[in-house]
């Protein structure tokens, strides 16, 4: 393993932590791409590059978001009586996804990335500074909350982000302010990779062709890498979250939306 790809990871490790703690996605749109980017570099089988950014994403954010939900705890905005309704909800729809991944191509995975994450941003965009607390619809029932933490957890298998670009909006809809939401997305952030780490390893556990240190999908180098650079920047994230006003908060979360769709697009274009 060459200096420049450590370095590399390092430094992509250092970026998702710190956006991790500042929007609560658990960096994981941001990994996936230049994951990706940096697996083709280094020649792993082209058929297999995004299903292993993907689960090594997934992977990463159990790091990241133990250290950044700290930092939010230190301020109780962290909803756990949410994060504990939603939590078995999301391990199941991670795990499940992590399965219908496994048999998608990476142009199909890519396209689907492009779609969901460009449309999530700009209806973000569109919306910045409308959502208030006084506004939407109260929060569901355990039922409900079970049922939105599956359909956030399988989204988020597809895409190997931590929900946050699902769980923040969904919130900020059910009448919980922003800094709250995002604090209780880097929670749920945990739940969401403990499923899909799971469910990624069983599904590549037999495939053949993977390179060295690759437990079914996850290449333990890059996880180790980003784990222990993200861990170590995600508290900055946090410090910031609530240092910025709610509309520069969702501007930033939105933009950074749209930019990663747009690379994911082109990708499955050149596919």
């Amino acid at each position: 393993m060459s200096p420049l790809f450590v370095v590399l990871l390092l430094l992509l490790g250092s970026a998702t932590g710190f956006l991790a703690g500042l929007l609560g996605i658990g960096g994981g749109m941001l990994l996936v791409p230049f994951l990706a980017m940096l697996f083709t570099a280094r020649a792993f089988p082209e058929q297999h590059v995004l299903h292993m950014a993907i689960a090594t994403s997934l992977t990463t954010i159990l790091f990241t978001s133990a250290s950044s939900v700290r930092a939010h705890q230190l301020r109780r905005v962290v909803r756990w009586d949410i994060v504990k309704a939603m939590a078995g909800g999301a391990v199941v729809g991670t795990f499940v996804g992590a399965q219908i991944a496994s048999l998608l191509r990476t142009r199909s995975l890519a396209i689907f990335f492009a779609v969901f994450v460009g449309s999530s941003g700009l209806a973000m965009l569109r919306n910045a500074g409308k959502i208030v607390p006084d506004k939407g619809r109260p929060l569901p029932g355990p039922v409900g909350l079970f049922g939105a933490g599956s359909v956030i957890g399988f989204v988020s298998s597809l895409l190997g982000a931590g929900g946050g670009f699902i769980t923040v909006p969904f919130l900020g809809w059910r009448r919980v302010v922003i800094h709250e939401a995002v604090a209780t997305s880097a929670a749920m952030g945990f739940p969401i990779a403990a499923g899909g780490m799971i469910g990624y390893v069983v599904a590549g556990w037999s495939v053949e062709g993977l390179p060295p240190l690759t437990i079914g999908f996850v290449h333990l180098p890059a996880l180790v890498a980003c784990a222990l650079a993200s861990v170590l920047t995600a508290p900055f994230g946090a410090r910031a979250a609530h240092a910025l006003p709610v509309k520069s908060l969702k501007n930033i979360f939105a933009l950074l939306l749209v930019g990663l769709a747009i690379y994911m697009a082109w990708k499955a274009y050149r596919s």
